[in-house]
């Protein structure tokens, strides 16, 4: 898989930095304080797809939605807990597993056929072994 810069991702991720150590609203900011902005900005995103919204204003609600995502990821690295790019890492993993009829263990692009029943399956049984191995 060729890498990919992602300039402004990392222009986020020096933002996020410089609010947390200049402005005194958001470096106060907690994982429970930012809860009812996450549930709030999920919700404003599902209401612009429900209503058949796309574009451009799709886009910026998702950007809302990354701003939280950046924000509880700069307070877990405050904590030395893990970074933004540790969520896409945990994601990646995740995506990568749960679709073994794409990839196989080890991330190498190998697509089997499939029906959309077969791949409904494989998620819901992967998603409970790795639940189990968590309990």
């Amino acid at each position: 898989m060729a890498v990919t810069s992602l300039p402004h991702m990392e222009q986020l991720r020096d933002i996020i930095a410089q609010l947390r150590e200049h402005c005194p609203w958001t470096a106060q900011l907690t994982h429970e304080a930012l809860t009812p902005y996450l549930i709030e900005e999920a919700q404003e995103v599902a209401e612009e797809i429900d209503a058949g919204i796309t574009g451009e204003p799709l886009r910026k609600e998702l950007g809302d939605i990354l701003l939280q995502v950046a924000l509880h990821a700069a307070i877990s690295q405050e904590r030395g807990e893990f970074d933004l790019d540790g969520v896409a890492e945990a994601l990646c993993a995740k995506l990568i597993r749960r679709n073994p009829h794409v990839f196989e263990p080890h991330g190498a692009l190998n697509p089997k056929e499939a029906t959309v029943e077969e791949i409904d399956a494989a998620w819901d049984r992967i998603k409970a072994q790795e639940k189990a191995e968590l309990d």
